[in-house]
């Protein structure tokens, strides 16, 4: 995968030359590359944002340096061309999987009030938000973005399945988790832990995390495909409250 940021602070994304992120470029399996589009600015001062016509609050991102860095680049017809703006669609695990399989992703960055909407209309494949909040700037969820979604490509974490169980990746909150020592100053790992017992290990870390999305996020549960059993496990649960 080849990953390609347009932004007005290229140093921001140091920190994806650490730990996996960095292990993932070392074995071939991803890239990154930053575009500084003030570079591409064509007037002398390399300004990259202006007034918005009809008047307004701050300032809006001009189209012209934003399409000059585009054109810079090489895309494809599939290339996923991602605008990160506060109005866009959540991002969530599903998305990540998503673009866990594109082979080439660009993120825009911005700054100041906003885009010229025709960066919006006529260069975007997807609009992408973290959350219902304003960030200073687009590279804070680029970065946290290409970690989720890069996490998920083959080979890049050690463990093959070690995502699979994540929380989010089932549809549900992940079942708490415990280690060595089975009993820390008197707080014990649950019995069935140390049993052996494949099949009830996996039935008790089911309706662990049940139990922990109905209690933290019960929207998730909304969609998730709730068996008759789980019906019957969510409603004890419930009435035990």
């Amino acid at each position: 995968m080849r990953i390609d940021y347009l932004t007005l602070f290229p140093e921001m994304f140091e920190i994806l030359n650490h730990s996996i992120m960095k292990r993932s470029q070392d074995k071939g399996i991803v890239s990154f590359n930053t575009v500084n589009f003030r570079d591409f600015a064509n007037n002398k001062h390399h300004q990259v944002d202006d007034y918005p016509y009809g008047g307004g609050q701050g300032m809006v991102l001009k189209p012209e340096p934003v399409f000059n860095a585009m054109e810079s680049l090489r895309t494809t017809k599939d290339t996923r061309v991602i605008l990160m703006c506060p109005q866009g669609k959540r991002f969530d695990q599903a998305k990540a999987e998503e673009l866990a399989h594109a082979e080439h992703l660009v993120f825009i960055c911005g700054h100041y009030e906003g885009y010229d909407e025709r960066i919006r209309t006529e260069l975007v494949t997807d609009e992408l938000s973290l959350g219902d909040f304003v960030l200073t700037g687009g590279e804070y969820a680029a970065i946290t973005m290409t970690d989720a979604i890069v996490r998920l490509i083959p080979e890049v974490l050690g463990n093959e399945v070690s995502h699979e169980d994540d929380s989010f990746s089932s549809g549900l909150l992940e079942h708490p988790q415990y280690t060595r020592p089975a009993d820390y100053k008197g707080m014990k790992v649950p019995d069935v832990l140390l049993s052996g017992n494949h099949k009830n290990i996996e039935s008790w870390r089911h309706m662990a995390s049940l139990k922990r999305t109905l209690e933290r996020r019960p929207d998730l549960l909304e969609t998730y495909p709730l068996t008759e059993e789980d019906l019957k496990i969510l409603e004890q649960m419930k009435n035990s409250h």
